[in-house]
């Protein structure tokens, strides 16, 4: 069985190797990702977390949408990743956090909202990881959670086929979500985006 260590270890050096070209990689994401944190229905003044923000991508729609009175945090594992934030100039539409989402750095019901893309594939223990994610957000507050493309899509991409297993797939995400504070709203799993909306319980 692999420790937490080891897992963070993995994950660390799975984005480390691709930090520096991640985004010249995937220029054409913007605007997906603003279309996604539209669907949070964020009000001027909200609280933020873009969990696993990577290069922070997200952070500035996610600015754009609370306003200069809002909150945007950015919390990823790998150094290189937020180094990367910064050299985009993303830290000026969010605070950034070297911070694990198994275990934040924020007070419970902190939070109005949590922006995830890309993260439920890496998270070493998806229900506690969930759970964490509804530990920091108030209740009745949002949880996204994005891909910029499908599952289908994504798959044709790595060369692989969609299992019954992944956890991304409806049947296995609602009931996973369910058991970790969360009540999904809403799912769309298309070849240019993936969304699950889900509020938190009270």
């Amino acid at each position: 069985m692999r420790s937490m260590s080891d897992d963070h270890t993995h994950v660390q050096e799975f984005f480390t190797a691709r930090a520096a070209d991640w985004d010249s990689k995937f220029p054409d994401d913007g605007p997906v990702y603003a279309a996604a944190v539209a669907e949070l229905g964020l009000r001027e003044g909200a609280r933020v977390l873009d969990a696993g923000c990577g290069t922070g991508r997200a952070l500035p729609p996610l600015r754009a949408a609370v306003g200069p009175s809002g909150v945007v945090l950015g919390a990823d594992l790998t150094p290189a990743m937020l180094e990367a934030a910064v050299r985009a100039g993303r830290d000026a539409d969010g605070q950034l956090l070297l911070a694990d989402v198994a275990a934040l750095p924020l007070r419970a019901d902190s939070l109005d909202a949590v922006f995830a893309a890309g993260l439920i594939a890496h998270l070493p223990h998806p229900a506690e990881n969930l759970r964490e994610l509804a530990r920091v957000v108030r209740p009745g507050g949002t949880l996204a959670l994005f891909h910029p493309i499908g599952r289908a899509a994504l798959a044709a991409r790595q060369g692989r086929q969609i299992t019954p297993e992944d956890l991304r797939a409806e049947p296995n995400l609602r009931p996973l979500l369910a058991g970790s504070g969360w009540r999904m709203t809403s799912y769309v799993d298309e070849d240019d985006r993936f969304l699950a909306l889900a509020s938190r319980d009270s």
